[in-house]
Order: C-alpha cells, then sequence, then structure tokens
C-alpha cells in the first residue's frame, strides 16, 4: 500500500492530547498542506489562523462553552489550533474549507500529530462574544468559521472502526 492511502486508512480523530510542543516547521508544512486544497474555481477566498497559545485556545473554548452551553468544554486541551475561514460571500466557502480541513487533518497524522475536526463555530461566528475573540484573532470580520482542526500529539490509541458507509457500484 502506498503511504498515502496508508495515511488515509489510518488516521483517526483524537480527543485526548500529550502537553508536547509541535515542532514550528511541522506547523509550516500542516499550513502548506491547507493552503494546496482545491478551492472552487481557484478562487482561494480563506484565511489560515494558527493560534499556539494555549490560553488564548481555552479563551476560545470558554465563549464557546459559554454561548452553547456546554458546560466543561476545553475543545480537549490542543497544542495548536489551526482556523480555516471564508468570506461569507464566497459560494464555495465552505466545501472549500472542507477540502483544507482535510488536508490538515491528513498532513498532521503524516507527521505522527494527532488531529481532530471542531465544528463548534458554525453558526456561531457573529454572537458578539465569539466574533470579538475572533477578531481578536485577526480573523476578518466577513469571514465565518464552518470548523477548526485542534493539533497535537495523541494521548489516545484508537482502534480501526467497521466502515458501514454504502457502496454501490454501476457498471
Amino acid at each position: 500500500m502506498n503511504e498515502t492511502l496508508k495515511t488515509i486508512l489510518t488516521r483517526r480523530s483524537t480527543r485526548k492530547f500529550l502537553n508536547k510542543p509541535i515542532p514550528e516547521e511541522e506547523l509550516r508544512q500542516i499550513i502548506q498542506a491547507a493552503l494546496h486544497a482545491p478551492s472552487g474555481m481557484g478562487r482561494q477566498t480563506w484565511q489560515f489562523t494558527l493560534v499556539k497559545d494555549r490560553e488564548k485556545i481555552q479563551a476560545l473554548a470558554a465563549v464557546i462553552e459559554k454561548t452553547l452551553r456546554r458546560t466543561g468544554y476545553d475543545m480537549y486541551q490542543p497544542e495548536a489550533v489551526l482556523i480555516p475561514s471564508n468570506d461569507r460571500e464566497s459560494p464555495y466557502g465552505r466545501e472549500d474549507d472542507a477540502c483544507a480541513m482535510e488536508n490538515i487533518l491528513l498532513a498532521a497524522h503524516s507527521m505522527g500529530i494527532g488531529s481532530v475536526w471542531i465544528n463548534q463555530l458554525q453558526g456561531i461566528c457573529d454572537d458578539p462574544a465569539v466574533r470579538d475573540l475572533l477578531t481578536s484573532f485577526g480573523i476578518p470580520e466577513n469571514h465565518v468559521v464552518y470548523g477548526m482542526a485542534a493539533l497535537g500529539y495523541a494521548d489516545d490509541q484508537k482502534e480501526e472502526k467497521e466502515r458501514i458507509g454504502k457502496v454501490v457500484i454501476v457498471e
């Protein structure tokens, strides 16, 4: 099996992270993978915001916890959060960000870095407290966040999960 397929087939979501920094060069490579994702009509209307400060990550978790009323929510305490955002007027923004997220998750796994897709910001980006924090991170006012990637070294082991999606082959 080639390395790309092996990466795709062995990636699992991590919801428990070690307190261990991710090397800067590896974070840069993950961002490059995001930038190389396909985008509708090649518009690339996204922005990628990397948050490495654990206190700022927990401030984001706290505002999500309060807004969504999710007691104890801490985003799994990752080492970094990579936030793709996209122009709310982009007709392909959600799909573009989804492609970038997959690249982020796969690139991280290929380097031994765990990840999990966090989608709690969908629909609450314009809540005043959430928007204030996103703005403080440099995310433009006209951008929405459809998902975030929590990154860090995994402190859990995931077993293979049976894949039950339906497959139809038409010949």
